[in-house]
C-alpha cells in the first residue's frame, strides 16, 4: 500500500482536532503538524496522535506554512487537510491504482461544506486540490495559497476518491467576523502587490461574503468581474453566483438583472439556474422564474444541497401561494418532502 504523510497547519484547533485526527487513522502512514501558535491545549491533542509536531512562527504567509509541515514529511505523497474538517470516506486501492497511474497530477477531494445561517442548514459541495507529490508541487500565494508545479507544467488533476466533511463555515456570526478580518487584512496585502488580480479580489469579495458583509462582497465581486476572466475555471462560476447572491442580499434586484447577460456561459449549472430564477422571481417575473427553477430541478448535478430539488420546489410553491393559487402551491410543497419551510408552509395553509 502506498505511503502517505498528512500534513497540517494549525492553530486553537482543540475543539476540532481530534475529530479530524481520529478520522485519518489506519489510512495514513504518518502525521505532520505544523502549530502556528496555539495558545489551547492544541498540541497537548495532537500528541496523542503523532510525535512529529513543529513549532512554526507564523508570518503571515499560509504557503510557507504548508511547505514548512511538507518539508518534515518522510514520504512523497502528501495529503493536506485543515483541522476543522474530517474525513467521512476515502478508497485507499483506488487511491494507490490512481496514483500509479497519474503521478504527476493533483488528487482533487470531494468536500462537503456543513453550515447554518439563520435557522436553516446548508451543505455545499465543491472538489479541493489536496493529493499530491512533493516533488512536483508546492504552494504559493500568502492566502489561498494553490498548489504549483515546480517545473510549471500545466496542472492535470484527478478526483480522488476521499470524502470530506468541512465544519469551518460555521460558527457565530462573531466568529466569522473574526476568521474574515484576519484573512481580508491578509488579502489586501496580497491585493497592493498584485493589483486588479480576480483571484485576489474573488477571495476578498468571499471574505466579506463569510462575515455578511454583502455590500463589502458585492463591491470586490464586481470589481473582479471587469478582469478578463476564463468562465471555464471553477471559481470564477462561484464568483458569479456569490456576486447574485450579494446583489440580493442587498436589495439590488434590478443590478442582479444583468447576470442574464452570461446565462449561455453558466446554464448548464444548477445552481446558476437557480441563482437566475430568484433573480426574476425578486423583480416580480413569476412565470419565468417558475420555469427556471423546473429547469434547475431537471439538473442532476449540483453543488448546493436541494436547488435541483427541493429548494426549487419550495420556491415555486412561494410564488404560487403569492398569486393565490393555493393547490398548486400545496402541490410543490409536498414535493419537498421534509424540507422545514415547506412543511410549515403547508401546515398554515391547511390551517388558513
Amino acid at each position: 500500500m502506498i505511503a502517505i504523510s498528512l500534513c497540517m497547519i494549525v492553530k486553537n484547533e482543540e475543539r476540532k482536532l481530534a475529530n479530524c485526527l481520529d478520522s485519518v487513522l489506519g489510512f495514513i502512514d504518518e502525521i505532520i503538524i505544523a502549530d502556528t501558535g496555539s495558545t489551547d491545549k492544541t498540541k497537548d491533542i495532537a500528541q496523542r496522535y503523532t510525535d512529529k509536531i513543529y513549532d512554526y512562527k507564523w508570518n503571515n504567509n499560509f504557503s510557507e506554512a504548508r511547505n514548512y509541515a511538507i518539508s518534515k514529511a518522510k514520504n512523497e505523497y502528501i495529503l493536506v487537510l485543515d483541522g476543522d474538517e474530517i474525513i467521512e470516506s476515502i478508497d485507499m486501492n483506488l487511491i494507490e491504482r490512481l496514483i500509479n497511474q497519474k503521478p504527476k497530477q493533483i488528487g482533487r477531494l470531494l468536500c462537503i461544506n456543513e453550515y447554518n445561517r439563520k435557522g436553516i442548514d446548508y451543505k455545499y459541495k465543491e472538489r479541493v486540490s489536496r493529493l499530491f507529490s512533493k516533488k512536483h508541487f508546492k504552494y504559493e500565494g500568502m492566502i489561498h495559497e494553490q498548489l504549483e508545479p515546480y517545473d510549471n507544467s500545466i496542472v492535470e488533476t484527478y478526483n480522488a476518491p476521499i470524502k470530506i466533511i468541512h465544519s469551518g463555515y460555521g460558527g457565530t456570526l462573531e466568529e466569522r467576523k473574526n476568521k474574515a478580518l484576519r484573512n481580508i487584512n491578509l488579502l489586501k496585502q496580497a491585493l497592493k502587490k498584485q493589483p486588479n488580480d480576480p483571484y485576489i479580489l474573488y477571495q476578498l469579495g468571499k471574505s466579506y461574503y463569510m462575515e455578511e458583509d454583502y455590500v463589502g462582497s458585492s463591491k470586490f465581486l464586481g470589481e473582479a468581474l471587469y478582469c478578463d476572466l476564463n468562465p471555464g475555471l471553477e471559481y470564477v462560476q462561484d464568483m458569479i453566483e456569490s456576486y447574485g447572491y450579494s446583489l440580493l442580499n442587498t436589495g439590488q434586484y434590478e443590478i442582479a438583472l444583468q447576470l442574464l447577460n452570461v446565462y449561455d456561459e453558466f446554464s448548464q449549472s444548477a445552481d446558476f439556474i437557480f441563482l437566475i430564477a430568484l433573480v426574476l422571481m425578486n423583480n416580480g417575473k413569476y412565470q419565468e422564474a417558475i420555469d427556471e427553477f423546473l429547469k434547475a430541478a431537471k439538473k442532476e448535478v449540483c453543488k448546493m444541497e436541494g436547488v435541483n430539488d427541493y429548494l426549487a420546489f419550495y420556491n415555486i410553491g412561494v410564488i404560487y401561494e403569492c398569486l393565490g393559487d393555493i393547490n398548486r402551491a400545496k402541490t410543490y410543497y409536498n414535493k419537498c418532502e421534509n424540507y422545514n419551510l415547506a412543511v410549515l408552509r403547508s401546515k398554515k395553509l391547511l390551517t388558513s
